[in-house]
């Protein structure tokens, strides 16, 4: 199952941009980098609850195979 992405260049730039932060380091606070990820790319209180519950589901999805 995808997830439907938010239109707005803005909110594809964090989730590309925390992606990459944690695959960097994926010991980092996954709510940090959303944190700074709202104020970086000055995204609304929506973008910013899309982000929570994208970055939440993708780790907790049965599906996923790492």
């Amino acid at each position: 199952m995808s997830t439907v992405m938010p239109s707005g260049e803005d909110i594809r730039r964090a989730v590309k941009w925390i992606s990459e932060n944690l695959e960097t380091d994926p010991a980092q606070g996954r709510l940090k980098l959303i944190e700074a990820a709202v104020f970086k790319f000055d995204l609304s209180p929506r973008d910013s609850e899309f982000l929570l519950h994208f970055f939440s589901k993708k780790n907790s999805d049965p599906d996923k195979k790492d």
